[in-house]
């Protein structure tokens, strides 16, 4: 019998900490799965005694099965007021030396039961030694078992308690990371803006249309946790695009971007990509000679290598300020959110050349 609670508290363990990870995020489905499951052992060891029993009582020692499935009723309450009750309510508390009192108590009555269950019930059977070992020590081991089961259920509560204040603090520090991105990223549109309405150019209003599908695609795609990595790169093209209406020749642009079938069923987190770009053209144009931006999008299998150069010149960066550089420490806080030990990224300033060189595993 004891070889068997030892079994099922083994069993209960593993069960329960599989179903968590296959249900995290269904609770009840894991609540009604792990009620089944205790059932179902309960029931196991209930009708244990007509399975290895010898017919026609289902004898197991002196004492037939219908003893074994009464006492086994029980060894469940002493589990589960032990387990739910006892345990939780007293041991914890400034009065746990109630508990000390209240488990002798449990212990002792479930004594008197089953010895009050064999007088009355099975008269014909004379209590003695023989009997004994079936009444006192699987009391025992069955309030050893649930003390066992509810340290093991109070760590696995604890671990996932942590792993959701983990999963709520990462969500909220990707929300505010994104709530940066977007006005950091329109500050710097429109200051393109205004340079072309300054100018009077023809060009503002196309750069208004490019601008307004940029807001549409900050609005509504990138609030997703993931999106197909081919509307990323088609929000990259509109971002260029609208920096090319802007500058026109007056700047050099070289663009490698993948087909939309190498992209094919790959997801990036939004706006991880435009920030590298954004960064080149604020600092990699105005009163740097011949301007040059080179722009390269390569697929690997399930990964991206994405690699922005410009020309860079630190004596003559009108743009830089006490705010330069937030777009760059967002998105290396963001990849260290979502894709911690799944990507490499490189910043170079070498010579009058600035060069940003990230490999992203999407998986």
């Amino acid at each position: 019998m004891q070889s068997i609670l030892a079994k099922f508290d083994s069993f209960i363990a593993s069960t329960y900490m599989s179903i968590q990870t296959a249900h995290k995020n269904t609770k009840l489905s894991l609540e009604l799965v792990f009620i089944a499951v205790h059932i179902t052992v309960w029931l196991a060891i209930l009708t244990l005694p007509y399975y290895i029993g010898n017919p026609p009582y289902y004898n197991i020692g002196p004492l037939p099965g219908l003893f074994f499935t009464l006492t086994g009723i029980i060894h469940a309450i002493i589990f589960y007021v032990n387990a739910y009750l006892l345990y939780p309510k007293l041991f914890n508390r400034s009065y746990w030396w109630l508990y000390f009192i209240s488990v002798p108590l449990l212990l002792m009555l479930s004594f008197q039961l089953k010895h009050a269950i064999l007088v009355h019930w099975f008269p014909e059977i004379t209590p003695g030694f023989a009997t004994n070992k079936f009444i006192y020590p699987p009391s025992i081991g069955i309030f050893l078992a649930s003390l066992i089961y509810r340290k093991i259920v109070d760590r696995i509560n604890r671990e996932r308690t942590l792993k959701e204040q983990r999963a709520a603090q990462l969500d909220s520090e990707l929300k505010l990371l994104r709530s940066q991105v977007n006005p950091h990223f329109l500050f710097n549109v429109l200051t393109s803006l205004i340079s072309l309405a300054r100018k009077k150019s023809d060009k503002l209003e196309s750069s208004l249309l490019r601008l307004a599908d940029l807001m549409q695609y900050m609005l509504y795609e990138s609030q997703q946790d993931k999106v197909p990595l081919k509307q990323e790169i088609d929000y990259l093209n509109s971002y260029i695009a609208l920096q090319q209406l802007r500058f026109g020749d007056d700047v050099l642009i070289e663009i490698i971007l993948p087909e939309d079938e190498e992209t094919k069923n790959l997801y990036v987190e939004p706006m991880l990509l435009v920030p590298f770009v954004e960064n080149a053209f604020k600092h990699g144009t105005g009163w740097i000679d011949l301007p040059a931006i080179s722009i390269h999008l390569a697929i690997q299998g399930e990964s991206l290598n994405f690699v922005v150069t410009n020309k860079y010149d630190r004596s003559l960066d009108t743009n830089k300020d006490k705010h330069s550089g937030i777009g760059l420490m967002n998105v290396k806080s963001r990849l260290d959110l979502l894709y911690k030990n799944q990507y490499q990224l490189k910043i170079t300033e070498r010579d009058t050349l600035f060069t940003v060189n990230l490999l992203l595993k999407l998986t």
